[in-house]
């Protein structure tokens, strides 16, 4: 295979492969074995099930990564129209931040703009639970369904009064 040898204690074991078992006990090796094979063009020799489950991984951290920059940006929206005497350079701060962030994922991931809706819907609701930990207001305080517009919630002008 080149340049990564495998360790011999990782002999396969109970029909498992020893890709399969490199990928059980050492990940970052398991990594570079994988490349080392697309790479040379062995792919009967690739560990295909275990690099699918990794790249649908890849694919749902992307997704999470959006689902929670909303539900920070959320968050903090709840919190400047219901507590506007604490509104702060802090939450300002906060808020142009995951706008920014959330702008440059979905330029890196446009696939991920169909999804936009669902994601910011589901990060309302744990916006919800967020700004009732942190005000310390009572849960029914902040609406079942947003206020907010998805297309205001981007837009680095708006906030709420």
């Amino acid at each position: 295979m080149g340049g990564i040898p495998l360790p011999t204690h990782l002999g396969q074991q109970r029909g498992k492969s020893v890709s399969a078992n490199l990928y059980e006990s050492d990940f970052f090796g398991w990594t570079r074995q994988q490349t080392e094979l697309l790479k040379a063009g062995r792919l009967s020799e690739v560990d295909t099930e275990h690099l699918i489950e990794e790249i649908e991984a890849m694919g749902r951290s992307e997704r999470q990564q959006l689902t929670r920059r909303l539900e920070v940006l959320l968050m903090h929206l709840l919190k400047w129209q219901h507590q506007p005497e604490l509104r702060g350079r802090s939450w300002q701060l906060t808020i142009t931040e995951q706008r920014r962030r959330i702008v440059k994922l979905l330029t890196a991931n446009p696939s991920l703009k169909p999804l936009l809706n669902d994601c910011f819907l589901d990060a309302y609701d744990d916006a919800r639970f967020g700004a009732m930990k942190e005000t310390g207001l009572p849960l029914n305080t902040f609406p079942t369904q947003p206020l907010f517009d998805l297309n205001d919630v981007l837009d680095m002008e708006y906030m709420p009064d």
